[in-house]
């Protein structure tokens, strides 16, 4: 075996054992994991219904007063990841679906070593390779079924064959750019934020539009019309508009989460990269003392780099995982400054992969707790007990994708604004009264609100309670009906 063999082999292995440790850091997966998984799920059982129409779950889809963009389409959750999910599903390795996120990850270090190979040399690779396994923010991420760490793949294929194709005049690849951004943009819709990225780079380059004489950016760019032409499809006939798809995701956006200042991403900075954050930013400052700057590899990473995060720091709402597409840039930065010093060089990189893997330990150690609690262990219990009763029951619970997820019964939210009388009569709407259970429970709730005191007082009034599990201030109560 080559000896740049073993090296990717051996950082594979390393950044997937790191991820799958990091799956059992919480018990328990949050809404979003569980509605790509149902979504998956569902699929399975048929490819060509992305919606919650008949479905036995729901997510929350408000419409603002704009019916085509409300319950039941979808088409503002990206589908690659739910197809790809389904395919799992289809072929009845189930637990495929919890390992694939982090497979992704790993592969993601390789991909950042090709790149950084291919950008500098062979040593920047393996450095950027380093950080970026072990980097804080892609780690957690790799542990959740969720879009980032999918998207960001596809990102670094992105770059990858835009630099192969554009610069090392691959033919392939500059098709194969188009198709990757395609395929990236189904993954996250946000990747569209990149796009601009490269039409910036090609005009400081060329200094001119010639780059458009290229027919093979034109090919380029028909490949990625042509990977979402099943989409367009998809949104003519769920929202009556090609793009409807696309805008229910923008509309979306604004629904959930407030409005974060605009320095929330740096207020987080330690947490998301540890010290590859800090080591990055003394990275930017060697780059403008020796004008490094002015060599292309710099300068289109500059660009990534300050074009995505403004872009991330203008919108209302932020969340340390809507970043993820700027860490391949902060590792590739940081490994080229690893690079060009001089003396002392082992010592510094030992240092740095000890604070990363002390980083990361705390990060394990304070989820761990933080998760396991008496209220998602009593979640979970009853979950299982309800998993248990045959299939085809009813339950009323106020966590339907994640209840849905872990039962496979069919789960309808309780009435918005809480009614006895109203629950009273979606119950007696049913086919089978006597096969209807409430799920009541303080997971992702506050309990001792008004509002909750007053749905748990009338649940234990007016219905049979056949579980409870009160433990560590967490509990959850199933009812039923009768």
């Amino acid at each position: 075996m080559k000896r740049e063999h073993k090296i990717i082999l051996v950082l594979f292995l390393l950044a997937l054992i790191i991820r799958f440790i990091f799956l059992f850091c919480t018990p328990i997966k949050i809404w979003d994991e569980t509605v790509y998984a149902n979504l998956g799920y569902d699929l399975s059982s048929n490819p060509f219904h992305y919606s919650l129409e008949g479905a036995s779950w729901s997510d929350f889809i408000p419409s603002k007063g704009n019916p085509p963009y409300a319950w039941p389409n979808m088409g503002f959750r990206a589908p690659l990841l739910p197809y790809t999910l389904m395919i799992f599903y289809l072929l009845k390795v189930d637990f495929l679906v919890m390992l694939f996120i982090p497979i992704i990850g790993a592969l993601s270090v390789i991909l950042i070593y090709f790149l950084g190979k291919k950008l500098f040399n062979e040593k920047i690779g393996f450095y950027s390779a380093i950080f970026f396994m072990l980097i804080p923010l892609h780690i957690l991420n790799s542990s959740m079924v969720l879009t980032g760490v999918y998207s960001t793949l596809f990102i670094l294929l992105i770059f990858i064959s835009f630099w192969k194709g554009y610069e090392e005049g691959n033919k392939k690849h500059k098709v194969l750019f188009g198709i990757f951004f395609a395929l990236a943009l189904l993954a996250r819709y946000t990747i569209l934020w990149i796009m601009p990225i490269f039409l910036i780079y090609f005009l400081i380059r060329n200094k001119s539009l010639k780059f458009l004489k290229d027919k093979y950016l034109w090919y380029s760019i028909l490949g990625f019309f042509i990977v979402l032409i099943p989409w367009f499809i998809y949104g003519q006939f769920t929202y009556g508009n090609p793009l409807g798809a696309f805008i229910h995701g923008a509309n979306a956006a604004s629904y959930w989460g407030g409005i974060q200042s605009a320095l929330f991403y740096f207020r987080y900075w330690w947490a998301m990269f540890s010290i590859i954050g800090f080591l990055f930013i003394l990275s930017l400052g060697y780059i403008l003392y020796k004008k490094e700057f002015i060599k292309k590899e710099i300068y289109l990473l500059l660009i990534w780099f300050v074009f995505f995060l403004a872009l991330a720091m203008y919108l209302p709402h932020k969340e340390e995982r809507f970043i993820l597409p700027i860490v391949p840039v902060i590792c590739l930065i940081s490994g080229f400054f690893i690079y060009k010093i001089k003396k002392y060089k082992k010592l510094i990189l030992f240092s740095l992969i000890t604070i990363l893997i002390l980083s990361n330990t705390w990060q394990f150690y304070s989820y761990y707790k933080e998760s396991n609690t008496g209220t998602n262990q009593c979640f979970l219990e009853a979950n299982n007990y309800l998993r248990e009763i045959d299939q085809g029951v009813l339950v009323i619970s106020d966590e339907s994708a994640v209840a849905y997820y872990y039962t496979k019964q069919q789960i309808r939210f309780y009435s918005n604004p809480w009614s006895l009388e109203a629950l009273r009569k979606s119950i007696k709407d049913t086919n089978d009264e006597n096969r209807t259970y409430i799920f009541f429970t303080d997971y992702d709730m506050p309990l001792y609100d008004e509002e909750h005191i007053k749905i748990k007082e009338d649940l234990d009034k007016n219905f049979e309670k056949v579980f409870e599990c009160d433990k560590d201030w967490g509990l959850s109560v199933i009812y039923k009906y009768n």
